[in-house]
C-alpha cells in the first residue's frame, strides 16, 4: 500500500504489530498485552495524524492508488447501472462515464470522471481528463434525464480538463461554458459530489448542483498546487505552499460557503475502509435526493442560481 511521509509514524507502530502478531502466533511468548498496546498506540497515532493535516497532505490522499473511482462507487452504491455512451458528436470520450442507475428504488442518471488503476487504464482513461466530447455527453445525458423528470448524481475525481491541441480546437472552452449554463436552469434535482480531484473548468464542468458536496479529503480548485506553484515560482517545489494559500480543503471551501456540505470518511481516509466508505456515500446521496424531490421546479432553480450568484465577494466604488 502507498504510504505518505507523514504517515511514516503509523507505519512504523504497524510494523512493530505485525512482528508480535508474528511472534505471538508462533506460542513461544505470550505478546497479548503488549499487542493491546501497540493497537492503542495506532489508534491514538492516526487520530494525530489525521486531524492535523495541511492542504497538500489532502492532496495527497485524494490521489491515494487505491481510493475509490466513479466505477466503484456506481457498483457498490447504485443498482442496475446501464451506461449510455457517447456524444452524438465525435466520439464516446472515456474519462467522462453515465447512464442511468438506481439508488434506494429511485431512478438516477450517474455522471461522473473515470481515472484508472494501471498504466493502461490510465491512458485508456486520459487520466480522467475530460474532452469537449465528454462534456456534450455529459450534457445530453442531463438533458435526456431532465426530460423524463429523472434527479442528477455527479461525481467529480479529476485533475482538470484535458489541455490538448485537439480539445481546444474541438471547444473545451465553450463545452464547460455550456455545461455551466444548462445546468444551472435544469428542472431536475442535481447532487454533486468531489470524491477525489476537483480541478479548475474540468471539475465545474459539471459541478453546477443544487447540492455540492466534498468528501473529507479531497480537494477543489481552480489550479493544482503544482500548476500554481510552477506559475508563481517556476518550479514544483513550492506546491505545499501553494496548496495553503489555494484554500482548496473541504473545511476551507465549507468556510468560504462554496460548498454545501462535507462527507467525513474513515480515519486515513477513503480507502482505509472501503466497505464503510461507499455506506456513507450512498446514505449521503439518498438524503440528499429525499431531500430535494418534492421541491418545486422554479424555486429549484432559483434557490440554484442565487448560490452561485452569492458565491465570492466584492465592493463598489
Amino acid at each position: 500500500m502507498t504510504t505518505f511521509d507523514f504517515e511514516k509514524p503509523i507505519q512504523d507502530l504497524e510494523e512493530q504489530l505485525a512482528d508480535l502478531v508474528k511472534n505471538h502466533e508462533k506460542g513461544k511468548i505470550d505478546f497479548t498485552e503488549k499487542i493491546s498496546e501497540v493497537k492503542e498506540k495506532i489508534l491514538e497515532e492516526k487520530k494525530r495524524v489525521y486531524s492535523n493535516l495541511n492542504g497538500w497532505q489532502r492532496v495527497q490522499i485524494s490521489r491515494h492508488p487505491d481510493r475509490p473511482y466513479t466505477f466503484d462507487y456506481i457498483e457498490k452504491c447504485f443498482t442496475n447501472f446501464i451506461e449510455l455512451h457517447g456524444d452524438r458528436g465525435v466520439k464516446d470520450d472515456k474519462a467522462m462515464v453515465g447512464g442511468l442507475a438506481s439508488i434506494d428504488g429511485k431512478s438516477v442518471m450517474i455522471i461522473g470522471h473515470q481515472k484508472g488503476r494501471n498504466t493502461k487504464q490510465r491512458q485508456y482513461r486520459n487520466f480522467g481528463m475530460a474532452n469537449p466530447e465528454g462534456y456534450r455527453k455529459a450534457l445530453r445525458l442531463m438533458k435526456m434525464a431532465e426530460k423524463f423528470g429523472i434527479p442528477i448524481v455527479c461525481l467529480i475525481d479529476t485533475p482538470g480538463a484535458s489541455p490538448g491541441l485537439e480539445a481546444e480546437e474541438r471547444g473545451q472552452g465553450e463545452a464547460i461554458a455550456r455545461n455551466l449554463l444548462e445546468m444551472s436552469v435544469l428542472k431536475v434535482p442535481v447532487v454533486c459530489v468531489i470524491i477525489g480531484e476537483g480541478a479548475s473548468g474540468g471539475a465545474l464542468g459539471i459541478g453546477i448542483g443544487d447540492r455540492v458536496l466534498m468528501m473529507e479529503n479531497t480537494w477543489y480548485s481552480v489550479i493544482s498546487p503544482e500548476s500554481c506553484s510552477s506559475i508563481l515560482w517556476r518550479s514544483w517545489e513550492h506546491k505545499e505552499k501553494a496548496a495553503e494559500a489555494l484554500k482548496l480543503t473541504a473545511n476551507d471551501m465549507f468556510a468560504n460557503k462554496l460548498i454545501d456540505g462535507i462527507i467525513q470518511e474513515p480515519l486515513g481516509g477513503a480507502h482505509q475502509n472501503i466497505d464503510e466508505t461507499f455506506e456513507i456515500m450512498k446514505s449521503t446521496i439518498i438524503h440528499e435526493l429525499n431531500s430535494l424531490e418534492n421541491t418545486p421546479v422554479d424555486e429549484l432553480i432559483d434557490k440554484r442560481i442565487a448560490k452561485f450568484s452569492a458565491m465570492g465577494s466584492f465592493t463598489e466604488s
